[in-house]
């Protein structure tokens, strides 16, 4: 389903507003990336989950932006929370996606700014800022910016899993369940790549991969890689056909094909 909230006249003013939260973020954000004296702090007692000083002043500075640009609307945030708005907007924020790969140096982490309304996303940015690429999609566009200059983007057009490659972040994927749904449409795929964080999402609409699937996701997590991937041509949908916007799980596809095929799979026998 497509959000329906925001008003043309309103595009350009958003648009600008995203990119100036992104480089507000690239900010924050840089000073810290491989550095020895990073320090991560558990937000999880079940598991390894981290935060950073940089995850926290990137949020902020994205906030202070708004907060001079756009008070009106509200705000959900990974380190945060979240802030009621009377526009009928919200901005969705993760200031670091793929905490882990930030502090280990890998540069698969981005910066995740979106906005729409309840029904989800209308537009979305994944900005990689060690790298310096942005990639944005909605109201129109889609394009990456990066050291390679603009370019469109633009899903492929595989349409058979024997010839996709496929991509998820963590190995087991999520519950046991989740996990073996998983690698039973992995091992369909020609090549299956791990770690990518929302990097994964971004090479889907570039036309580099086929499928992304992940599970355990927060609604901070997917709701930029929505719009990017549906803005180049591909679904994005939970487990199960509908919505991802609210997180849980994700079927990213470049084609209707794929997704169906791997829909069938990941249902198999549930």
């Amino acid at each position: 389903m497509m959000a329906t909230g925001v008003k043309k006249s309103e595009h350009d003013a958003l648009v600008s507003t995203a990119h100036e939260m992104a480089e507000a973020a690239r900010a924050a954000i840089l000073p810290h990336f491989r550095r020895a004296e990073l320090a991560a702090e558990n937000k999880s007692q079940d598991a390894f989950d981290p935060v950073t000083v940089a995850d926290r002043a990137a949020e902020q500075a994205m906030r202070d932006v708004l907060a001079r640009r756009r008070p009106d609307d509200g705000i959900l945030g990974e380190e945060h929370g979240t802030v009621a708005g009377s526009s009928g907007l919200t901005w969705v924020l993760d200031p670091i996606d793929g905490t882990r790969g930030f502090i280990s140096g890998t540069p698969t982490w981005g910066v995740l700014i979106a906005v729409g309304d309840e029904n989800g996303p209308e537009f979305g940015l994944i900005d990689q800022p060690y790298i310096g690429e942005r990639f944005v999609g909605g109201f129109g566009l889609a394009q990456v910016d990066g050291p390679l200059g603009r370019a469109p983007l633009a899903v492929r057009g595989t349409r058979d899993l024997a010839a996709a490659t496929i991509l998820t972040t963590f190995p087991e994927v999520g519950t046991p369940q989740e996990g073996a749904a998983f690698h039973r449409v992995a091992e369909r795929c020609k090549l299956t790549r791990y770690g990518m964080d929302c990097y994964g999402y971004a090479l889907l609409a570039a036309g580099q991969v086929d499928l992304v699937i992940e599970a355990g996701l927060q609604a901070y997590d997917i709701q930029a890689p929505i719009a990017v991937i549906q803005a180049a041509g591909g679904i994005v949908t939970n487990w199960q056909g509908d919505p991802a916007h609210s997180g849980g799980t994700a079927l990213a596809a470049a084609t209707p094909e794929l997704h169906a095929a791997a829909l069938e799979i990941l249902n198999a026998g549930a």
